[in-house]
């Protein structure tokens, strides 16, 4: 990936960091984007930190065309930017609702749509977003046999917004195929990180392979689709689950 330029939302998070520093390792430049402060960096890093909030489209566009005019293309977008909502349907509050699908839905297309003109104009890009086994199986949590264990899980907000992005993948692989520019989805299970301390010992349990997953190990699948010899890859939902869901 020596001479490619990635631009990655959610830098600041477990996952993210994961993966600016993966693209870092294998050659490319990385601008580390996230609505929180970034992690201190050598000053010749690879990796170069900016403010993000990615629900707002015109900032959304701003960064991505400041880095283009920069640093002089963008090879790959990937979209971690994302936040996690518990509990069940019957008390979800709508402004809950609308937090999440603003974040994880809209905030990735938004992404996706300042990067297109970009990537096509270069006849090159890949395009990786985040998903869930969430947004495929109908949520983790068995509430026919403990209520209890929606309280600590992903909820219906959440696997909609994640389920939105599988399919909004889809749509923009056929769409951009002719460009040059792949689109695929990781699909991770659950994987130990900031965001799911509180998941139910009941439910890790569920786990075929006995464990939570690492950041580092999504950071590999999505390195995969990142590079150059993925090309045939696109429209992709790639599961890193441990087995929780087969398809």
């Amino acid at each position: 990936m020596r001479g490619r330029v990635a631009f990655v939302t959610g830098a600041a998070g477990g996952i993210g960091r994961a993966v600016c520093e993966a693209l870092a390792a294998h050659g490319a430049r990385v601008v580390a984007a996230d609505l929180g402060p970034g992690a201190a960096v050598p000053p010749d890093s690879a990796i170069e930190w900016c403010r993000l909030d990615v629900t707002r489209v015109d900032e959304v566009r701003a960064r991505l065309d400041e880095t283009v005019g920069r640093l002089g293309r963008l090879d790959i977008l990937v979209n971690v930017a994302g936040v996690v909502s518990l509990g069940d349907a019957e008390h979800l509050a709508e402004a809950e609702w609308d937090r999440v699908i603003d974040i994880n839905l809209k905030g990735t297309f938004l992404c996706c749509q300042a990067a297109i003109p970009h990537m096509r104009a270069g006849g090159y890009g890949r395009i990786v977003n985040l998903g869930s086994v969430v947004g495929k199986n109908g949520g983790n949590p068995r509430p026919w046999l403990d209520a209890a264990e929606q309280e600590k899980a992903g909820n219906v907000a959440y696997g909609v917004s994640k389920a939105g992005v599988h399919m909004m993948t889809a749509f923009l692989a056929k769409e951009l195929a002719g460009s040059g520019v792949t689109v695929n989805a990781v699909a991770p299970g659950p994987v130990s990180s900031a965001m799911t301390t509180s998941f139910p010992q009941v439910l890790r349990d569920l786990v075929p392979v006995g464990r939570m997953g690492t950041a580092q190990e999504v950071a590999n699948a999505i390195l995969f689709l990142a590079a150059p010899q993925s090309g045939f890859v696109t429209g992709e939902v790639l599961d890193v689950n441990g087995g929780i869901w087969c398809d």
